[in-house]
């Protein structure tokens, strides 16, 4: 997807500021420099071509660091802020001693976390790592196969350095609450979108009510963990997430963290061992009950991208499918945006652009009244819904003819 597309998608969402991904790649960060122009005084970017755009660009990355650590392999996704392009090439030229950084958009790097926070803020003092989708089963700060279980043993002595976590898509932030060693770092959310498809963008996102917006002021709010500039954090339900339960894709097999633990986390069917999902990693490593929740802590609000609620409720198996889109781009045309749509209209005002049905099942969405066949081993959660569940839910309500999702 070109700097351009990356904007207009943005646009249609809702965005105004979008990470550009992928600055460690020669190939990239060409493009980028010849698409995008610095807006002054922020730090932040825009399209050349689209100066009027009120979409910003911050100068951000992913990388990968693989290190031993007491004789285990550790593998962990670290995101990389900058504010700049010149400091990002000063970056990717330390970091280019320890791998390859024309081989993937998001480079294998033979270093420590440790070594890697020193190299960046050794660059910048103005640059922030943080851990990427933190509980993921691989390559994550918690993960289950090549994770930690403390942040402290993966930065070591630049622990102190490291201000905030990825929630990623399988947990989010009632799962984070339970470990009260993540109190002293902010929470973030950010879409993780690794595919061209436009709906990844935005599925997951920061809510900033800023003075200015700039570079230093969305990371001071972060840093400061401050409720009048960091609103909330958007999330999916976790359970859409592909490492929720666990399971074994191989086998369709999925069970919640109680009876993995009864099976020995081993897969009934093929007897191997089952992919630990992140609500059982969190199981193991809390310290708090479920449903606890800190002081002073930045709120959050679960959504669905648009395009999964249309084609769930219709029972379209594609996203892309041009009926979808139409009923996409209806809405959107009528309200602005996707999370205007997500969030502020009624029923009664959703119901004159789109069916009864869809309508409702925005508003269920909104109001958190969804369920979600959670996803484990690799594969996405779904919404489904059944003729007995809306019954089920008609008779709770007295109403009639309202999807009921489980």
């Amino acid at each position: 997807m070109s700097v351009k597309e990356l904007a207009h998608y943005a646009q249609i969402k809702g965005l105004n500021l979008i990470g550009t991904g992928d600055f460690t790649h020669p190939e990239w960060m060409e493009e980028l420099k010849n698409t995008l122009t610095v807006v002054p005084e922020t730090q932040l970017y825009r399209p050349v071509s689209l100066f009027e755009s009120q979409v910003y660009f911050m100068v951000t990355s992913e990388v990968c660091t693989i290190f031993e650590f007491k004789e285990k392999t550790k593998k962990i996704h670290h995101v990389i802020l900058t504010p700049s392009f010149e400091i990002a090439e000063q970056i990717t030229d330390r970091l280019s001693k320890y791998g390859d950084m024309q081989s993937d958009g998001r480079p294998t790097l033979d270093m420590s976390a440790a070594e890697l926070v020193e190299e960046v803020l050794n660059t910048s003092q103005q640059n922030v790592v943080f851990p990427a989708h933190a509980w993921t089963p691989w390559f994550s700060l918690f993960g289950a196969f090549s994770g930690f279980d403390r942040v402290e043993d993966c930065y070591q002595d630049r622990s102190r350095d490291i201000f905030a976590l990825e929630t990623g898509l399988s947990s989010d932030p009632p799962m984070n609450w339970r470990l009260s060693a993540l109190d002293r770092v902010a929470l973030v959310s950010n879409s993780d979108a690794h595919s061209p498809w436009p709906w990844r963008i935005g599925r997951e996102a920061n809510v900033f009510e800023l003075e200015e917006v700039s570079y230093s002021e969305v990371i001071d709010a972060i840093r400061e963990k401050d409720p009048k500039r960091f609103l909330f954090t958007i999330e999916t339900n976790p359970a859409y997430g592909k490492y929720h339960w666990t399971g074994h894709r191989n086998c369709s097999f999925s069970v919640p963290p109680s009876e993995a633990i009864k099976l020995g986390n081993r897969c009934p069917v093929c007897k191997r061992k089952l992919t630990e999902g992140v609500e059982q990693r969190v199981e193991k490593l809390a310290d708090r009950p479920s449903g606890f929740r800190p002081e002073a802590v930045i709120d959050y609000k679960h959504l669905l991208p648009l395009h999964e609620i249309i084609a769930a409720t219709l029972g379209i198996d594609s996203l892309s499918s041009p009926t979808v889109w139409k009923i996409f781009n209806s809405l959107v045309s009528k309200f602005g945006n996707e999370f205007t749509v997500l969030l502020q209209p009624s029923l009664e005002a959703l119901s004159t652009v789109v069916e009864p049905r869809i309508a409702e099942a925005i508003i269920r969405v909104r109001e958190d009244r969804v369920k979600v066949e959670p996803g484990y081993d690799g594969i996405y959660g779904k919404l489904v819904f059944t003729e007995e569940t809306r019954e089920d839910e008609d008779a709770k309500s007295g109403q009639t003819g309202l999807e009921r999702f489980i």
